[in-house]
């Protein structure tokens, strides 16, 4: 890569961005398009460094969630849709890290435990940024206890892009401030679709 090019780390909060996905589901019976949204991030990249689309490289992609074991997954009905969310992954070269789901039923209840995720996420994103050396890291999460992980980033002089979307009525997508004021730029693309009428049709696809 010659010294024009922009290496650009992306790093995915599973369970944030199937939020997501499931507000544009029920608002707009929409999917995320993963080519068009790796291509957004790419746009994005370019107009900050002031270089070209062509010069800004997704070096490194990668998706971190929870999930069911395959039986419960299947009784579920969401085997099909988790598999077509994986294919979409393979096809634009995202490195999926999963680790099993559990469900644990505490007075009549049944809660849902993610447990170790975003202890995943935060180590895998620091480790890479500094074997890789981004000139750019991507973080695609709402989460506050990231915060730290993006003053990290930027002691090693990389520049860090908080990339969220709040979408949703009941705030679930909705980001903490902490994070939002850590990151070198904030991208909401809730903005982004209100000056740019035509954006949501490019990043996502029918149902």
């Amino acid at each position: 890569m010659n010294d024009t090019c922009k290496s650009i780390g992306l790093f995915i909060d599973g369970g944030y961005f199937a939020k997501i996905n499931e507000a544009l589901e029920e608002q707009f019976s929409l999917n995320i398009n993963m080519t068009a949204f790796m291509g957004f991030i790419r746009q994005q990249i370019s107009l900050l460094s002031k270089s070209s689309v062509t010069d800004c490289h997704i070096t490194e992609s990668h998706y971190f969630r929870g999930r069911y074991r395959v039986n419960d997954a299947n009784n579920k009905h969401i085997l099909f849709s988790e598999r077509k969310f994986e294919d979409s992954l393979i096809e634009n070269d995202v490195i999926f890290h999963y680790k099993h789901l559990r469900e644990i039923q505490k007075e009549g209840e049944i809660t849902v435990i993610e447990k170790g995720i975003d202890v995943w996420f935060a180590l895998e994103a620091y480790e890479l940024s500094i074997i890789r050396k981004f000139d750019y890291v991507v973080l695609i999460t709402g989460d506050a206890d990231h915060e730290m992980l993006i003053r990290k980033l930027k002691a090693l002089k990389i520049y860090t892009i908080l990339l969220t979307w709040d979408v949703s009525n009941d705030r679930s997508t909705s980001t903490a401030k902490l994070l939002k004021d850590e990151a070198c730029t904030h991208l909401e693309l809730s903005n982004a679709i209100t000056k740019e009428k035509d954006l949501l049709k490019k990043l996502c696809v029918s149902k």
